[in-house]
């Protein structure tokens, strides 16, 4: 049982980031008060620009204070920069420096519930010294330490042997060993290095996981190549993003290059050849050629003139690099760029948590940092446990929107975790060609393609809407234009049974989204109404918001049945609910219209649900605030502890849930549609990736729920 951790790795380049991204993701799942320190980095002295962008620091706390949203400096991160402590053991302070970290390490540690602790690069010369300096900080931080071997390219022996070394050495000073991770194993000795490591540390009670090797994390981004070569940029800026998985020395005649091209390609050619530039770039825009990562030129020559005016005709050009070495060693120096990760590498990020988590024993991890208290519920819990909920019984989501990248990217997400079944709706060729002009790592023999005009169901769909609606006036004839729209598509096959929900809003308005499921799907029996709510993620709990997007100004009645619907809802997502409906007084106190109806709608919701823990009318103080609540409500079971908050219209909804989201950094995970008979859900039109992946897991949850509540 721990509060921190120390990560050492045998040697360099053994993938300390995948771990602590593995690590800090399962701590966020108990608690928010989490933080990240390193005893030495090798980094320069940044400034405060360079602290926003990301350059002139440590890779590794850029990476995890960023995109965890660590409530921690970048100063706070660190130790010292090792040129300091460089100079401080050269004067014999070895003291100092130790008495430095030991400090900064122990303020940051008092501040949170755990701290995450990564150890040396190992980038100098002197191995044996910053091997021994790390044993020497563990010992006197008291962390646990986490061997961290690097398989690649390894036998068993050349694997496992540094990191029983690395054990024992440990060991000798006096340090507990909290468990082994060999990564960048080959496939095929994963099963032959957890074997090894079982037979040598088994009866240890450690942690033992082997990772295997990633070729797409081993990658690097053109970012990266530009970065480490100090290349010039010459075009396609806004693409530097791309992943190189291969590269290709075009020495050769273009028709020769050509056929040796493989997605994702670095083509390294001298900056003269022009007819290699121009013919790569065409190659790139082909459907007949795979899509290319960018081109790197070398010698130091530029593009002729000609050659530049065509490449600056192009509105979205490669990457094009410019280096002064030559051809031979530039290629070399190529196979020595090392990917980094970026906070902004969301695909990479997302790839490195996954597969730490597929791969690392999380239940013995969980045992190793126990004495991490749970704090609520965080939001990496809940996003982790919808996401394990839609696992558990795979729903088929449809998906219209398909050629927007935003929706393909987080297509993609689902489909490689495993948490739905996917349609696109779409031209298969056009879905596949945005796949290729954003290199999203999705292939389309994974998900179900359908083009709604070309469907063996047009016709079925087609007649089941004109039965439907035809005493609304419509047509056979109309029916059949209606279901060539990919709403009323997605909507129908939900309807039908094809699909068990349907996500869509990331281009299309909410009235489009919705109008469908209202004409046909329906209400859920005795609901007249559909509403919506916002699932609240804060620091250390998951509120409810009703009705944030839907109904403007709700009935008596409506109300009554939006607090219902959020409180079954609540319930749904693991959210115990303890209903608040809002107004601008609390108890008996207040008078009015807008008063007067929250009081009925509570009275008839108490009706129709005693089993339910209703207050109101409350305002939001005192339905949050202990102490408020007690003041003002004494007595009540739901003051101070609501989770579900019910507004009286959309006004305030709307506006609330926006202002808690922007004032507290709140993640706002909706709006979830609710009252319908089968799950759609509408998606904001400036949605994000992650906004996607969340919906759709929703929507699956809502469909498990749905298919339960079925008559046997």
């Amino acid at each position: 049982m721990t509060n921190s951790l120390f990560i050492s790795t045998a040697e360099a380049g053994s993938g300390k980031a995948l771990v602590s991204l593995g690590i800090i993701e399962l701590l966020l799942r108990r608690t928010t008060r989490v933080h990240f320190f390193r005893p030495l980095i090798q980094a320069t002295e940044p400034t405060e620009s360079a602290f926003v962008e990301g350059q002139d620091q440590d890779e590794d706390i850029h990476l995890i204070v960023s995109h965890f949203d660590l409530k921690q400096s970048y100063e706070e991160s660190f130790g010292l920069r090792s040129r300091e402590a460089q100079d401080l053991v050269a004067q014999h302070r070895t003291d100092e420096v130790i008495d430095t970290i030991i400090r900064k390490f122990k303020t940051l540690e008092s501040r949170g519930d755990f701290l995450l602790c990564e150890g040396s690069d190992y980038l100098t010369e002197s191995f044996a010294f910053e091997f021994s300096f790390n044993q020497e900080i563990a010992k006197n931080l008291g962390a646990p330490v986490l061997i961290l071997g690097n398989a690649y390219n390894r036998s068993l022996e050349e694997a496992v042997g540094p990191v029983e070394l690395a054990v024992d050495a440990y060991q000798d000073v006096g340090c507990d060993i909290a468990g082994i991770i060999l990564n960048n194993a080959a496939a095929e000795l994963v099963n032959p290095l957890k074997e090894e490591l079982f037979r040598r540390f088994g009866m240890r009670g450690l942690l033992l996981s082997v990772i295997p090797h990633h070729p797409r994390l081993a990658s690097p981004r053109m970012r990266d190549i530009a970065t480490q070569l100090q290349a010039q940029v010459l075009y396609g800026r806004k693409r530097l993003k791309n992943l190189a998985t291969r590269r290709i020395v075009a020495a050769m005649q273009l028709q020769n290059c050509l056929n040796r091209l493989e997605p994702n390609s670095l083509v390294i050619t001298p900056g003269d050849r022009g007819d290699m530039i121009a013919g790569m770039l065409q190659a790139h825009q082909s459907t007949s050629y795979p899509p290319l990562a960018g081109l790197l030129l070398s010698t130091g020559m530029q593009p002729d003139p000609a050659i530049a005016r065509l490449i600056e005709g192009i509105p979205d050009p490669l990457p094009i690099l410019s280096v002064e070495t030559d051809t031979y060693t530039t290629a070399a120096q190529v196979n020595e760029v090392h990917s980094t990760l970026w906070p902004d590498d969301r695909e990479k990020i997302d790839l490195s948590i996954q597969t730490f988590d597929q791969h690392v024993d999380l239940n013995r991890l969980e045992q190793q940092i126990s004495a991490v208290r749970v704090r609520g519920m965080t939001p990496k819990m809940f996003t982790y446990n919808l996401m394990e909920r839609a696992k558990s019984q795979l729903q088929h989501i449809v998906l219209p929107e398909s050629y927007d990248p935003r929706i393909l990217k987080a297509a993609a997400t689902l489909v490689s975790r495993g948490i739905v079944k996917l349609t696109l709706l779409g031209q298969r060729q056009d879905i596949q060609r945005v796949v290729d002009k954003y290199q999203i790592r999705l292939d389309l023999e994974q998900v179900n393609v359908v083009y709604p005009s070309a469907s063996e169901a047009l016709k079925d769909y087609a007649q089941t809407f004109f039965e439907l609606r035809q005493h609304k006036g419509v047509t056979l004839d109309n029916a059949l234009d209606v279901m060539m729209d990919v709403s009323y598509f997605g909507t129908m096959m939900v309807y039908q049974g094809d699909a068990d929900g349907m996500v869509s809003g990331a281009v299309h308005t909410t009235q489009h989204t919705i109008r469908p499921a209202l004409q046909f799907v329906k209400t859920q029996p005795g609901f007249s109404v559909v509403s919506s709510v916002f699932l609240m993620c804060l620091e250390q709990r998951v509120l409810v918001y009703g009705d944030c997007a839907i109904n403007p100004n709700p009935t008596a009645e409506q109300l009554a049945e939006i607090a219902i619907s959020s409180a079954d809802t609540a319930r749904t997502f693991g959210v115990d609910p303890k209903v608040a409906l809002l107004s601008y007084s609390s108890g008996e106190s207040g008078k009015g219209e807008e008063v007067e109806k929250v009081r009925a709608a509570t009275k008839l919701a108490r009706e129709r649900r005693p089993d339910l823990l209703l207050e109101g009318p409350i305002q939001y103080d005192a339905a949050v605030d202990p102490e408020v609540g007690a003041q003002k409500m004494e007595g009540s079971a739901v003051a101070g502890k609501a989770t579900v908050l019910i507004f009286p219209d959309l006004n305030t909804g709307n506006n609330t849930y926006k202002a808690v989201q922007r004032e507290t950094g709140a993640i706002a995970i909706g709006p979830v549609l609710q009252g319908l008979r089968k799950p759609v859900n509408d998606l904001s039109r400036g949605c994000t990736v992650e906004d996607i992946i969340n919906t759709v897991a929703i929507t699956a949850v809502q469909a498990q729920t749905a298919q339960e509540a079925l008559p046997v």
